[in-house]
């Protein structure tokens, strides 16, 4: 049985990582989660480097991305996921707290596979994460690794 792939969280807000940690255990998904505190973190993950040099290399069952993070934003890293030929097909989630039409465009624009906005009331909060948790890491086929398109 091949191992579960990881699934990367980057949240800055203490509270909303929490809220989502506890909601994605709740769904008891057999996926580890790796929560990272900004988007440079993220992309060191993704790409083995800095505190990660010596982790296993492969890509993560899904990308959940915060918009509003210091030192690199979600935004920003999902434009570096998609530029980068090793990372490009990794599905990424925007689950953020902003509503504006601006950030929902760029997402799309830059290739987000879904954009959600965190729900104020907390147990539509918490039902959000367990489905998104049980859609990415479990219902999504993802293509195999090392696998290169031809144009």
């Amino acid at each position: 049985m091949p191992e579960l792939k990881p699934i990367l969280f980057a949240e800055d807000s203490p509270s909303d990582a929490e809220l989502t940690l506890e909601a994605l255990n709740e769904n008891r998904l057999a996926n580890r989660v790796v929560h990272v505190k900004d988007g440079v973190e993220a992309l060191d993950y993704l790409r083995c480097e800095g505190k990660y040099s010596q982790r296993k290399p492969g890509n993560p069952a899904v990308a959940i991305l915060d918009i509003k993070m210091p030192r690199m934003d979600g935004i920003e890293v999902l434009r570096a996921i998609r530029s980068d030929s090793s990372l490009k097909r990794i599905p990424v989630v925007m689950l953020t707290s902003s509503k504006e039409e601006h950030d929902l465009i760029r997402s799309y624009d830059l290739g987000i596979n879904a954009y959600v906005v965190k729900p104020v009331n907390f147990t539509d909060f918490l039902e959000a994460v367990k489905l998104l948790g049980s859609f990415w890491a479990v219902l999504n086929e993802l293509p195999p690794n090392g696998v290169t398109q031809h144009d």
